[in-house]
């Protein structure tokens, strides 16, 4: 009997769940397998080790961060403004695979910290092609990733002091813009 295509989905949902939740050591097969209610054999099925559900992850992870390149890349309000203003977005489909993706090279899976690595160039450059100003490109990067990692913590720290705040920030990123096209006049 085949096993209904839904299940692989279901496999790696449960994988990319445990990463999130738990840490690579805790998304071993047999988690992974009860997490996704199949059974050992139907992951195997599907996934015939944890490496390939690794390359998996990495796979489905690109599709989503193309699709916020291009996003990135078209915005009306241009790559830098679009970058900040999401990174305050979490908790998305993207970032869920992004945290995925960070879990697995913090444990030394090579592959996924250079789909990281190759994320992170990805967005700077494309930062950089509207600013034009490697130093006020790195700014916005560093703004968005430290606004990322703030409302990503536990707690409400950033929320209590900073709530409603973020058009000021995309207001700074413009004026930031402004500077690099005048560096580049």
């Amino acid at each position: 009997m085949a096993r209904p295509p839904a299940a692989r989905g279901k496999v790696l949902d449960a994988y990319i769940s445990l990463l999130c939740e738990e840490g690579e050591r805790a998304a071993t097969l047999d988690a992974t397998a009860a997490r996704a209610g199949v059974s050992k054999g139907g992951l195997l099925y599907h996934f015939a080790s944890k490496e390939a559900l690794a390359e998996a992850l990495i796979e489905a992870a690109e599709v989503h961060i193309a699709h916020d390149l291009e996003l990135m890349s078209t915005a009306d309000e241009g790559a830098s403004s679009y970058f900040i203003r999401t990174s305050a977005e979490v908790d998305t489909e993207l970032d869920r695979h992004l945290v995925a993706l960070h879990r697995l090279a913090q444990a030394g899976v090579k592959p996924a910290l250079e789909a990281l690595e190759s994320t992170s160039e990805r967005w700077f450059n494309c930062v950089l092609d509207e600013i034009g100003n490697r130093d006020l490109a790195h700014l916005v990067i560093l703004t968005g990733e430290g606004l990322y990692a703030s409302l990503s913590l536990p707690g409400d720290w950033y929320q209590r002091n900073f709530d409603g705040e973020l058009d000021r920030l995309l207001e700074l990123v413009s004026s930031i813009k402004k500077l690099g096209n005048l560096n580049q006049s």
